[in-house]
């Protein structure tokens, strides 16, 4: 079996955008308006001792075990394949957003009327992928992991920051890192079991 997973080391992250980028790119998201994306990293300001520290934190989907995105969904739209990765499916889709106040994650938007018309002049008509109103979220570039690629996100991150493994295989670097427990998602105390999981160092060990 394979539960697909995701490892963000902050330590690398260098806030290029590079990722932002090419999700854009392979997904056909809606660039032109910078609310609506299927990855985003955000800067953020910490403190350390005495000195102010800039962060960069991706964020996506988390491809929850017990993701309330499904649950809520009315038409199942939104379902989970056995490998973990939480899809959406345009065609049935009726746009209500259910499932996008649900996600703890602000991980969902809305593509519009508008945004496929945008997307025509953007991308061009005949090479649209989205043609048809829907909610729209990170799928692990679901259709390049069926051509044994990776997610493209995590293939034009110049520091390597996100690595994706599947959490099935004891001898993933994912897996490995999650098993040493100083990997964490987010908001675990929701009982969502996140699949998305963040370090702020790899084990020299392990690498």
């Amino acid at each position: 079996m394979t539960k697909y997973a995701m490892l963000i080391n902050l330590d690398t992250c260098v806030g290029c955008n590079a990722c932002m980028a090419a999700c854009a790119m392979e997904n056909q998201t809606p660039v032109w308006n910078p609310d609506k994306f299927r990855t985003y990293v955000y800067d953020e300001e910490i403190e350390v001792g005495d000195k102010i520290l800039r962060q960069f934190f991706p964020k996506l989907c988390n491809h929850c075990d017990n993701p309330p995105c499904v649950s809520v969904c009315p038409t199942g739209a939104t379902w989970k394949e056995a490998n973990g990765i939480v899809r959406v499916n345009p065609e049935i889709c009726m746009g209500c957003q259910a499932c996008a106040m649900a996600c703890p994650y602000d991980a969902r938007y809305g593509a519009d009327p508008e945004d496929i018309s945008y997307g025509e002049a953007y991308y061009g008509k005949d090479f649209l992928k989205r043609t048809v109103p829907s909610i729209d979220k990170c799928d692990f570039c679901y259709e390049r992991l069926q051509e044994g690629l990776q997610p493209a996100c995590v293939e034009t991150c110049v520091a390597h920051s996100r690595i994706f493994g599947d959490l099935d295989n004891p001898d993933d670097l994912v897996t490995k890192v999650v098993a040493t427990g100083k990997a964490q998602g987010l908001l675990t105390e929701l009982g969502t079991g996140p699949n998305v999981y963040y370090v702020h160092k790899i084990p020299e060990e392990l690498l």
